[in-house]
């Protein structure tokens, strides 16, 4: 199997930390996002929507959307659980996931996507027209991620994981997005104490240099 991927990129990033803590080898193909080769004539043969990461099966298959693709290993992998064993706990693993996602991950893309300079034109990731960066996204994003982290603080205050007593793919979507979150030059605050003991523990997990 073969993933294209971007190395500092969050979403590929998730796909292979959730592929290395199950052990699964995969074919990396680095995409220069920046460079726009994403956006190139021959990786919209292979995503036409231009978005990363895409994994390419054996028999030529294409999955693209991250937890679509994570779904798809963990069938084929289904050790360790990643994504919930009872009806119970997959729904509130999937709502985790989801939380970390919209109140995380998109917020600090519309900080990033609006001042980054080598995206004056492509505040929108993937192969749309090009527009104008907002400042206003921008703003509306730090007081959004904001936010976020103070509710992730919150929750991992109740739990040991983000989705509960164990590690999960939620635990994986959090960490990538503290990682974007230093791209904007924010950081964990002094005062989670909860984010900051579980975010040492993440980096103690070999699967988090993927």
């Amino acid at each position: 199997m073969q993933l294209y991927s971007m190395k500092q990129a969050v979403n590929p990033q998730r796909v292979r930390i959730f592929a290395a803590e199950k052990g699964i080898a995969l074919d990396i193909i680095e995409i220069d996002i920046p460079g726009g080769e994403n956006l190139s004539e021959t990786y919209l043969k292979i995503n036409p929507r231009g978005l990363l990461p895409a994994l390419v099966l054996d028999d030529g298959t294409v999955l693209t959307e991250t937890v679509a693709i994570c779904r798809y290993l963990e069938s084929l992998f289904p050790e360790p659980n990643l994504l919930g064993s009872t009806a119970k706990e997959q729904a509130l693993i999937e709502m985790r996931q989801r939380e970390m996602e919209f109140d995380g991950l998109l917020p600090i893309s519309w900080i990033f996507r609006n001042t980054a300079a080598h995206f004056k034109t492509r505040p929108q990731p993937g192969a749309v027209p090009d527009m104008e960066q907002l400042p206003g996204m921008a703003a509306r994003g730090q007081v959004l991620t904001s936010v976020w982290l103070d509710r992730l603080n919150e929750c991992l205050g109740q739990h040991s994981y983000v989705a509960g007593e164990r590690f999960t793919i939620a635990d994986i979507t959090a960490f990538c997005g503290l990682g974007f979150a230093r791209w904007v030059k924010i950081s964990v605050p002094d005062g989670h104490t909860h984010t900051k003991r579980w975010l040492a523990e993440m980096l103690q997990r070999p699967a988090s240099k993927a």
